[in-house]
């Protein structure tokens, strides 16, 4: 039996692991331990540890590490330093087979640092994008290079990947399981989703997430209010569904920032997560995904609608062509959602699958004869 620490840090990052650990929690050849850190365990951004526990998934470890009171540089540092202490710890006396992991964010960099250090090897999936914009670029690299397995969601993250000196055996192109759930998901109707959250008439409804952009110089509050503005032009009749932020620097702000928005525009609502399938209902019944979120690029394109995407966050990664790109600036984000209320995304090729990531996760990881002998790796020549 294969025994799998998965480890997971936030509601996006659980949105893609969500599909291979369904599938490995009912398979008798592994046994999978969850880790639960980062805002799934922090009551001020929703405490999303529950929608892992509503999914059916008995969380084996809880690592807090977020200061709820600051959502500066400092506090971020510390939160990472606290990852790499704490998973270190349930490392030394969980002893796994492997860890899965997903991703770019300094938790998952954390987890993978103890792994190391553990001896424990890595699988890691969505290595090889660039997101240009955020410092999460960075440690997404980082952790590629620290992992053993590479589960890449699309040929040219492969290629990075190899460049990178990765042996092109342990590297599949498996899609983004991010899309598994959510195109089978039941969506609640659209009429239904809207009365539950207070949102009035039929118009054009807008789905908006924005995070930070963290190696951008401009803050993010300022862009967020860039955002806001725009949509203070709107005609009231066109619903906004504002979701919170993840925990970076300013995190906690946009968030307070969204959810002050929400409650003085009307026609506006706010969740600090949707949870899995409230997500899925929301892109099935949205005009638009406006933000600087990867589901923009990851997940809209399969429903069909356009994406908004603002600012460098998302910068050099793989787009649909439902994606509009411009500046966090009022005047551009006012006129890239004019041309998303008229865009037609029914027929875009979404570049990042076809929803079926989690079975191909699970019978690279299932069909492993001696996971410790990943831990050994030369690096490999291009050509």
């Amino acid at each position: 039996m294969l025994d799998v620490l998965l480890v997971t840090g936030t509601r996006a990052d659980w949105g893609l692991l969500r599909s291979p650990a369904l599938l490995m929690r009912d398979d008798p050849r592994v046994r999978l331990r969850v880790l639960a850190t980062g805002s799934h365990l922090d009551p001020t951004l929703g405490a999303t540890a529950s929608e892992l526990e509503a999914d059916g998934f008995t969380i084996a470890y809880r690592v807090p590490i977020l200061d709820h009171r600051a959502d500066d540089v400092a506090a971020v540092t510390g939160a990472l330093a606290r990852a790499v202490e704490g998973i270190g710890a349930v490392l030394a006396t969980a002893a796994p087979d492997l860890m899965l992991v997903l991703g770019d964010r300094y938790e998952i960099l954390g987890a993978v640092s103890a792994a190391q250090v553990a001896r424990v090897p890595v699988a890691h999936i969505a290595g090889g994008d660039i997101t240009e914009g955020a410092i999460d670029d960075a440690f997404r690299h980082a952790i590629t290079k620290m992992s053993h397995i590479h589960f890449v969601t699309n040929p040219q993250s492969a290629a990075r990947v190899a460049q990178m000196g990765e042996d092109p055996a342990r590297i599949h192109v498996v899609g983004s399981p991010g899309l598994d759930g959510l195109l089978r998901a039941v969506h609640e109707p659209p009429a239904t989703l809207r009365a539950r959250l207070g949102l009035a008439g039929d118009g054009p409804l807008f789905l908006i997430t924005f995070h930070p952009a963290t190696l951008e110089p401009e803050s993010a509050l300022a862009q967020f209010r860039e955002l806001l503005a725009a949509l203070d032009d709107l005609d009231p009749s066109v619903a906004l569904l504002l979701t919170g932020s993840n925990a970076d620097a300013e995190g906690r702000r946009l968030t307070e920032a969204a959810r002050a928005y929400a409650e003085r525009r009307p026609n506006s609502a706010f969740r600090d997560s949707l949870g899995h399938d409230g997500y899925a209902a929301a892109l099935n019944a949205a005009t638009a995904v406006v933000g600087n979120s990867s589901s923009g690029l990851y997940e809209a394109p399969s429903f069909g609608i356009p994406t908004v995407n603002i600012g460098d966050r998302q910068a050099g990664r793989l787009r649909a062509a439902s994606v509009i790109d411009c500046a966090a600036k009022r005047a551009a984000i006012a006129d890239a959602l004019g041309r998303a209320l008229v865009l037609d995304a029914r027929k875009v090729h979404n570049p990042y699958g076809d929803g079926r990531s989690g079975q191909r996760i699970l019978d690279v990881l299932t069909a492993l004869e001696a996971p410790a002998s990943l831990l050994r790796k030369q690096f490999h020549e291009a050509g």
